[in-house]
């Protein structure tokens, strides 16, 4: 006996139906925290050349778009507004540097505010609201330059503070954890921040803080007459070496591997990496950024099979150096030579993430401007040619008028 497959098809229906069941909607992470009735400021601290986030916590469900303020100081009239109109801007953080306007380092990502490389310049008050003047959410954002980098073998433990009543504040530094191992398989270094903080209990109440008597040194709930003008306190970059394994890998399919060689696809140096191509004018600056990588995470670079090290490579441990890591986890170049162009590899917390081929081109018959020095030697050089000759033209000139003016005077005797 055979069924017929459309009435089996009807009797199993119901059962499958049955089992499914439709996924419940996610939550709106933005009803689960309801906005402050009076505008308060959340204390966050950075360090420079970082990628600064700060999240639009909340907001009405209805608001589709957000825009971002900013005022260095608050009272004042100088506010920048950081907006894109639609929330979706991508910019590369390889083609911005340190010294770029605060306008062309942001973007913004599913609400929340992105400062590539943030300086201590961008220090300040940002705000998330709206273009119609509603405001939901404030920062007061401190960046703080480092003033000392460690290579430390034994860290000491931070000692218990204890806040003398005869004085008005305190100042320490907090450090954060130890991050993982930037490499493995292979020697790698570790990585902690120290922030400077300070602890009083005459700290401005407008400022969110986790411990009400603690902030950071640049932040603006500290009294003005305390004289933390952030100049002399900053902060901490740790290093240390690490080791570590890494996880074993699936065994890989040999028919496939086989494949992907006869079609000229296998690269034993990076399997499975995605690879980034990057073109760039010699003699000009660049700088490399890790794709993916996220603002928490710790990032290390090679070249081809050669590891650049921070103990080797950060700017604060040379003399104006051309190469450099620095405390961002960005390779900059200042300025990129035709030697440069290669295959680098980044790692993302500990594992190999990223293939970026460099390669380097002289830029021919490219505009110069008149502040560069070799158009300034070539003016200099036209400008001394242009004098000689109107002095030989004048001397020769001269010259002759004397000499046909003495030949004159001969005839008329």
């Amino acid at each position: 006996m055979q069924l017929s497959p459309k009435p089996l098809f009807l009797f199993l229906c119901p059962l499958l139906l049955g089992a499914y069941q439709a996924p419940e909607d996610k939550e709106d992470i933005f009803t689960t925290r309801s906005c402050p009735a009076f505008l308060v400021f959340d204390n966050a601290a950075y360090v420079a050349d970082m990628t600064v986030e700060l999240p639009c916590h909340c907001k009405p469900a209805d608001v589709l778009s957000v825009v971002w303020y900013y005022q260095k100081d608050l009272g004042t009239d100088n506010t920048k507004v950081l907006t894109d109109f639609s929330g979706t801007i991508i910019t590369d953080p390889s083609r911005i540097g340190g010294e770029v306007n605060l306008h062309d380092r942001f973007s913004i990502r599913m609400f929340s505010l992105l400062i590539f490389r943030a300086q201590q310049s961008d220090s300040g008050h940002y705000v998330c609201g709206t273009a119609s003047g509603e405001f939901f959410y404030g920062y007061n954002v401190d960046v703080q330059v480092v003033r000392n980098v460690l290579f430390p073998w034994i860290i000491e433990q931070p000692k218990d503070l204890k806040l003398d009543p005869s004085e008005h504040f305190q100042v320490f530094t907090s450090h954060w954890p130890w991050s993982v191992c930037d490499r493995c398989d292979v020697q790698g270094e570790q990585v902690r921040v120290g922030l400077c903080y300070i602890m009083s209990q005459y700290l401005q109440v407008r400022y969110l803080r986790e411990n009400k008597n603690v902030t950071s040194c640049g932040s603006s709930a500290v009294p003005p007459h305390f004289g933390m003008s952030g100049v002399e306190h900053g902060a901490e970059f740790s290093v240390r070496s690490c080791e570590s394994f890494c996880p074993s890998k699936p065994p890989s399919n040999p028919q496939k591997q086989a494949l992907l060689e006869f079609l000229a696809f296998s690269n034993q140096a990076s399997p499975g990496l995605q690879v980034y191509y990057h073109n760039h004018p010699t003699n000009t600056d660049f700088v490399l950024s890790c794709p993916k990588a996220r603002p928490q995470h710790v990032v290390a670079w090679d070249r081809g099979s050669t590891p650049l090290y921070r103990s080797q490579y950060m700017k604060e441990m040379q003399t104006n150096p051309r190469v450099f890591i620095d405390v961002g986890h960005h390779l900059h170049f200042r300025p990129v030579r035709m030697e440069d162009k290669g295959t680098y590899y980044c790692w993302i917390q500990g594992k190999k993430a990223g293939e970026i081929r460099l390669g380097v081109y002289t830029r021919l018959g490219h505009k110069r401007s008149i502040s560069d020095p070799d158009a300034l030697f070539g003016l200099k050089v036209i400008l001394m040619f242009y004098a000689g000759f109107t002095v030989a033209f004048v001397f020769v000139a001269s010259v002759r008028f004397i000499c046909d003016l003495i030949a004159e005077r001969r005839t008329s005797d």
